[in-house]
């Protein structure tokens, strides 16, 4: 290794054999990671940069000028926006993205997000910086105060209960494997997050080009579905008294919500969306069942819990005696959750959409008995009852405080017609809502790290510039998104969504939570719960108008459709995000 500036940048990629024969084309280690990155399909990198990312931005400058193509690297002033937007990219695309951040604090502020996709099953590349190790005689050295302030033992160790698999870059020679590596695991399901440490002296050496553009040395593995067990499957919900579905991350796909549909139609089999992170049937599907799973278990001998991380809560209800349940999923047992005991008599490892076309296909060998028929008739008419119910609900709440309910159905109406994508982080419950296709809905994750909706719209905007984006999340959440990093993010890259804050001044799910554990306890009686309370809250407004989005405070029920079709109207025709600061019940 030659010491620090004893050769010029241009002297190190373009070193001379002593013979005048040129060697191998050389260039700086932080450029071939990205290099590879690129001929690995990442297209989007979702960088926060810090004094670790000299080698990396040198890399940048090095390959532009050598004509190297690379992702698409986007400033992103905040880390845990990074990791939403590569959350949301992954939602609307299906594919993974990177994030890079500075050494151990940009680190920190990467783990919430790298909890959310750990629980969600969503790929991402992370990669960070670590301080020099050397304070001298290497290039790339420590060289200010912080190198000795961010060291750390372990800084893995932040992220490390997320990760699928971790790794320290160690020698340039590495990084086409460790690139190669990293990627194959993220979407080897159960699919994850990886993280990859990059110690600034490795990525400012110099390394060999010539493999940069090879084909990927791994591919991710696929379980194969083991065809009697989908057999068996097929079987038992066709041989079925009261079959049940439950589903919580969706179908899988178009292909996937289409086959979910005909079956439950087919079949006469309620699908309970209870605690949905996706939507996995039309919201107006006469099989469409309302969320409380307890009437649904009760007389349940078949169910199938598609994607379910908890498809009922063990303390409230659960499945009768003699129930049979079949888990399908990439991970039916959901490895990585230390406690999770849910019957589970037989399982299905494969992607949602996949399992569910194989799955409809040998129902097919089963010609529907009149039972079948006879649950279509009493499920349809027991769910359009709930619907209806729902929306006469939703009607109600056309109040001075409004409903979340009056705004969903509010929101729903202004977006028919549209190819739409919504995002609910405790903001727009979806009963109220129609949702007909399989990316029309999204919760926020079952790992609860807030502040998660407006940077994944943002990532999702990225992913479907066509599609109409729009982020719904509580006061709360707003505040955790770090509010004033996203809207910068969203006038730099000009990313057009709809954020609408269902404001209500508190943490209403800590309130419900606790109502919900001391129904008549102390502090339901009191006027106020303690600890749940946010006011006085800022203008949300003023923070969306400094970075000149549109923004309106909506106090009135009326008000809020007009509200709504200006606001949209705006991210079509100037092409800039818009913000409706909505006044909500408690």
């Amino acid at each position: 290794m030659t010491a620090a500036g004893s050769n010029s940048p241009e002297q190190q990629t373009k070193p001379t054999h002593a013979s005048g024969r040129d060697e191998p084309a050389k260039m700086t280690c932080g450029g071939a990671l990205l290099s590879r990155l690129k001929a690995l399909g990442i297209d989007y990198i979702f960088a926060n940069s810090g004094t670790d990312f000299p080698p990396i931005i040198e890399g940048l400058a090095e390959a532009a000028a050598g004509g190297i193509d690379l992702p698409e690297s986007l400033v992103i002033p905040h880390e845990s926006a990074a990791m939403g937007m590569a959350h949301g990219y992954y939602l609307a695309t299906g594919k993974t993205a990177a994030v890079m951040a500075h050494t151990n604090v940009g680190l920190a502020n990467c783990a919430i997000g790298a909890i959310n996709a750990a629980t969600e099953h969503v790929p991402v590349l992370l990669f960070s910086g670590r301080t020099p190790t050397t304070e001298k005689g290497r290039f790339g050295a420590r060289t200010v105060p912080i190198g000795w302030g961010q060291e750390m033992r372990d800084q893995t160790a932040l992220v490390r209960e997320a990760s699928k698999w971790d790794y320290e870059l160690r020698f340039p020679e590495q990084v086409v494997e460790t690139v190669d590596r990293a990627k194959a695991i993220a979407e080897t399901v159960p699919r994850g997050p990886v993280y990859v440490s990059l110690p600034r002296e490795v990525l400012c050496e110099p390394t060999g080009t010539q493999q940069l553009d090879l084909p990927p040395l791994m591919r991710p593995a696929r379980p194969g579905l083991n065809e009697t067990d989908v057999e068996t499957a097929a079987q038992w919900l066709a041989e079925a008294e009261n079959p049940v579905i439950f589903a919580q991350h969706g179908a899988g796909g178009p292909e996937g919500f289409a086959a979910l549909g005909e079956l439950a139609e087919k079949w006469g089999i309620p699908v309970c969306q209870y605690w949905a992170v996706q939507c996995a049937i039309d919201s107006d599907h006469p099989m469409a069942a309302a969320a409380p799973p307890a009437p649904l278990l009760e007389k349940a001998d078949v169910i199938l819990a598609i994607d379910c991380l908890a498809p009922w809560a063990p303390d409230a209800h659960g499945p009768r005696a003699g129930a049979k349940v079949i888990h399908l999923a990439q991970d039916p047992l959901f490895s990585r959750v230390p406690v999770r005991n849910f019957q589970c008599d037989l399982a299905l490892a494969a992607d949602v959409e996949p399992g569910l076309l194989a799955l409809k296909e040998k129902l097919e060998a089963f010609p529907p008995s009149q039972r079948a028929e006879a649950r279509r008739k009493l499920w349809a008419e027991t769910n359009a009852a709930s619907r209806r119910k729902a929306l006469a609900a939703a009607r109600a709440g056309e109040r001075n405080l409004m409903s979340k309910s009056w705004v969903s159905l509010c929101l729903s109406e202004a977006l028919a017609g549209r190819d739409a994508s919504v995002l609910s982080e405790l903001g727009c419950p979806m009963e109220a809502m129609s949702l007909t296709h399989a990316k029309a809905w999204y919760q926020e994750p079952h790992s609860g790290g807030l502040g998660w909706s407006f940077p994944a719209a943002l990532g999702m905007k990225i992913g479907a510039p066509e599609r109409t984006i729009v982020a719904t999340m509580g006061d709360g959440s707003y505040i955790f998104s770090n509010p004033v990093a996203c809207h910068q993010i969203a006038e730099a890259h000009r990313l057009p969504i709809l954020l609408v804050i269902l404001n209500n001044a508190e943490w209403g799910a800590v309130r419900q939570s606790v109502l919900g554990l001391y129904p008549d306890g102390h502090a339901a009686r009191s006027n106020q719960v303690p600890l749940t309370g946010l006011s006085p809250v800022p203008d949300f407004t003023l923070i969306a108008r400094a970075s000149r989005a549109h923004a309106q405070r909506v106090e009135h029920g009326a008000d809020l459709p007009g509200a709504l079709e200006a606001a949209l109207q705006h991210i079509d025709e100037k092409g800039t995000m818009a913000l409706l600061d909505v006044q909500v019940t408690p």
